[in-house]
């Protein structure tokens, strides 16, 4: 396009892309200094100039360059509506389906992914469509990221898009101008305070989704939180136990292999027998259908896909033929591993091994209390290293064992691969092997670099060894 018809300018050159990082500039791109909270973009005007930028969108007055520069009192609203208008308004041609809260947002945007056709996931495991298949390092990408791919969805027929919903994404602007066709939250319990700082600015951040929500809010009334989402919601649906719901659900079995239970929806009971095991999955599961029934799928047909549901990651039994199970899960939140471990303590089996730690550059203050939980409820414990960044992985582990100093079932080995070959090779039969807080993410941020590393294919490798 023109940057003429993009924003009101008598300049009639050619736009080929738009960005708002130097780093990512080619020949013929709009280079935009949007306010990130964290860095100045104008700082890099001259980079983006030396790398091809057409034209520069600024806020501050920056003198003259050798391609036009344009001020504007915001630009990060400016980039909004730019970025949205060279795309031609993808989101306005997709049903738009955004999932927030502590726990839970990837299994309820993958269920709702693989019970519709035509749909996209855009998560933490990724983004995923059609055959494109690419990972990410933001739960939720910038709009720099996503509009360009919402087009591409709209050139190849997609239909739906299921999105995860960060409070970082939401805190940083990550999805300002997209408008939600129908919008779910899990829960909320106390995290990610490092970036919010109180909790009452994390529940503020969540419900931003669902100012922007046009369409059904998805609640859960058993949240604490409840009251204070609601009233940010303009088309309430709510789901839990409780019989005054939209959707309730009874009579729930848990085994480690499947959950059984009903759901009540309009007067009509339904059965469901869910691969998705543990209670936390009831509430996911059920999250996933009140939303597409909301927005007129039949139930009938959705509840017929839910047994070919699988999420990688989430409970996931790796089997090789040993005579011991082990589970590899995402769980990294205080409320997350407390209902994780609730439900494999449930379970008949021998001993319960944990290999667990804590990323690197997060909220310090949680650490104390998170390797108590996990140590006090398990057999034997195997603290390692999980995302340190620039944090010494000795001293995040020093943390995590702060309150259990005199306590005999765990020991440390920071080595990650060699503290998940321990756990394999200390396991005899019927017991648990359970390795948290990665699930089937693919690397390792340490201090200088990101390496490849996945607790899945470690786990493989190790019972491999074992096995022979």
């Amino acid at each position: 396009m023109k940057l003429k018809e993009l924003i009101n300018c008598d300049y009639d050159i050619d736009i080929t892309g738009i960005k708002t990082s130097s780093a990512n500039i080619k020949k013929g791109d709009l280079f935009i200094c949007t306010d990130t909270k964290t860095m100045d973009r104008h700082l890099f005007i001259d980079d983006a100039i030396n790398k091809g930028a057409s034209a520069v969108i600024v806020k501050k007055d920056i003198g003259n360059k050798k391609v036009p520069i344009i001020k504007v009192d915001n630009p990060n609203e400016t980039y909004v509506e730019i970025i949205n208008k060279f795309y031609d308004y993808p989101t306005k041609k997709l049903n738009m389906i955004g999932i927030t809260g502590t726990d839970g947002k990837t299994t309820v945007a993958t269920i709702i992914y693989e019970l519709l056709s035509n749909c996209a996931y855009i998560g933490t495991n990724g983004i995923n469509y059609n055959n494109y298949k690419e990972k990410t390092l933001n739960t939720t990408p910038g709009l720099d990221k996503t509009i360009p791919l919402f087009y591409d969805m709209v050139k190849n027929g997609i239909k739906n898009v299921s999105m995860e919903v960060s409070s970082e994404a939401l805190y940083y602007n990550r999805i300002d101008g997209i408008k939600f066709n129908c919008s779910i939250i899990t829960n909320i319990t106390k995290e990610h305070l490092n970036t919010h700082k109180t909790l009452e600015n994390y529940i503020n951040c969540k419900c931003k989704l669902f100012d922007n929500t046009i369409g059904p809010c998805i609640l859960n009334k058993d949240d604490e939180h409840f009251n204070e989402v609601a009233k940010h919601c303009k088309k309430i649906y709510t789901y839990g136990k409780g019989s005054d719901n939209d959707l309730y659900f009874k009579d729930v079995k848990l085994d480690i292999d499947k959950t059984t239970f009903t759901i009540v929806y309009q007067n009509k009971e339904y059965k469901i027998v869910s691969p998705l095991i543990a209670m936390f999955n009831v509430y996911n599961l059920s999250a996933a259908l009140l939303a597409l029934v909301s927005l007129g799928y039949d139930l009938n047909e959705l509840i017929a896909k839910v047994k070919n549901i699988k999420i990688s990651g989430r409970l996931e039994n790796i089997d090789m033929g040993q005579n011991f199970k082990v589970i590899v899960d995402y769980a990294h939140t205080p409320n997350g591993i407390s209902k994780l471990l609730e439900f494999i303590n449930s379970l008949v089996f021998n001993k319960l091994i944990v290999v667990f730690s804590e990323p690197g550059e997060r909220d310090r203050s949680k650490r104390p209390s998170k390797g108590y939980n996990v140590i006090t409820n398990c057999d034997y414990a195997i603290v390692t290293s999980q995302d340190p960044r620039n944090e010494d992985p000795m001293d995040i582990a020093n943390d995590l064992v702060s309150k259990v100093k005199d306590y005999k079932n765990y020991e440390i080995i920071l080595d990650r691969s060699e503290a998940i070959k321990k756990a394999i090779n200390i396991a005899r039969k019927d017991d648990i092997v359970l390795i948290i807080g990665k699930g089937s993410e693919n690397y390792q941020i340490l201090k200088d670099k990101i390496i490849e590393f996945c607790d899945i294919d470690e786990v493989k490798k190790h019972l491999k060894t074992l096995l022979k």
